[in-house]
């Protein structure tokens, strides 16, 4: 009994096959082809296989979910703010105050809103100017030190021939104690406060290297680092795109870590004369009120908690964006 082979095409209808035919065939619909040629166009494919996922947004929520955190944020904005508002609202200028023996040690009252210091000057003038001044001082030398450390870092874990010397570097300049190293330069170059700033970023970065350094170790050897440099990524996008991420959340900490402690050690500076006293910083603040605190406590406590906010509003609020920028905390 003869029989007849059949197939379906794509509306599941059978069609019989021509007597004689060598293959089996599938009649296209009717109107339009049964296949068509599907076009490559990269940039589609880069669309079509990337996501909604936004690194910097995902921190921002994760970090404002943290109510204390963006209250410390908030506190230490309206200080610095203020910084630039008391002196318009102060009834003295700080740049022209006058010496007067009669005023000397005057109690906060109406008219000397923090009293006056042992030469009869208005304190709170002195007091705003000197925190704007060592806002701007700590800010700028914490992010140079920050910077100079993790491109040093960088280079320095993930570019092994260059490991032995830049550990000799850093050996050379951590065994010397940093205060000699800023002593040479206040008696040598000058105790301005642009000179020690630069030199306080200087020999500011090694510990924030040695940090970055040990981290890219631990990055550098995984699966998607070498498959990245099997397929010939450039070694400054694996470093920007593949490990620096892993990173944010390490350096914020000790960003946030490093104003206060900057801070600190412009007062200690300031304390063992290297430092400028020409410009009004809280560090020449307290150095100052510390002969006179038993008698006259007010002028160490004004500074000392303006000092204080700064230190706990920047731990606090650091440590908060530090987790929130740590990719293993993103849902």
């Amino acid at each position: 009994m003869e029989t007849t082979k059949v197939v379906y095409n794509v509306d599941k209808r059978a069609i019989p096959v021509p007597e004689g035919a060598n293959e089996l065939y599938v009649q296209p619909l009717p109107g339009r082809p049964a296949f068509d040629f599907a076009e490559y166009s990269p940039e589609e494919a880069e669309r079509t296989g990337s996501s909604e996922y936004s690194y910097w947004r995902s921190v921002w929520r994760n970090f404002i979910k943290k109510k204390s955190a963006v209250a410390m944020l908030i506190v230490f904005a309206i200080l610095f703010v203020f910084t630039f508002i008391a002196p318009q609202i102060s009834k003295f200028d700080v740049f022209n105050l006058r010496i007067d023996d009669s005023l000397m040690f005057t109690r906060p009252n109406s008219t000397f809103w923090f009293g006056t210091d042992n030469l009869g000057r208005d304190y709170w003038s002195q007091v705003w100017h000197a925190t704007r001044t060592s806002v701007i001082l700590a800010v700028s030398v914490s992010t140079g030190q920050i910077l100079l450390g993790v491109l040093i870092g960088l280079v320095w874990g993930y570019v092994r021939s260059l490991d032995r010397f830049f550990t000799e570097l850093y050996n050379f300049i951590n065994n010397i104690p940093t205060i000699i190293y800023m002593t040479l330069i206040a008696l040598m170059v000058g105790k301005t406060t642009v000179v020690m700033g630069v030199s306080m970023i200087l020999f500011g970065w090694l510990g924030t290297a040695r940090n970055i350094r040990n981290l890219v170790f631990m990055y550098r050897d995984r699966e998607y680092n070498l498959a990245s440099r099997c397929l010939g990524t450039k070694t400054w996008r694996i470093l920007t795109r593949n490990i620096f991420p892993y990173l944010v959340s390490v350096i914020v900490l000790r960003m946030a870590l490093a104003i206060p402690g900057t801070i600190a050690y412009e007062t200690t500076l300031t304390y063992l004369g290297l430092m400028d006293i020409s410009t009004p910083s809280l560090g020449i603040l307290l150095r100052n009120a510390r002969s006179f605190f038993l008698n006259y406590p007010y002028l160490l406590v004004f500074p000392a908690a303006i000092v204080s906010t700064i230190t706990i509003t920047f731990y606090l609020a650091g440590n908060a964006f530090s987790d929130a920028c740590d990719p293993r905390n993103h849902l």
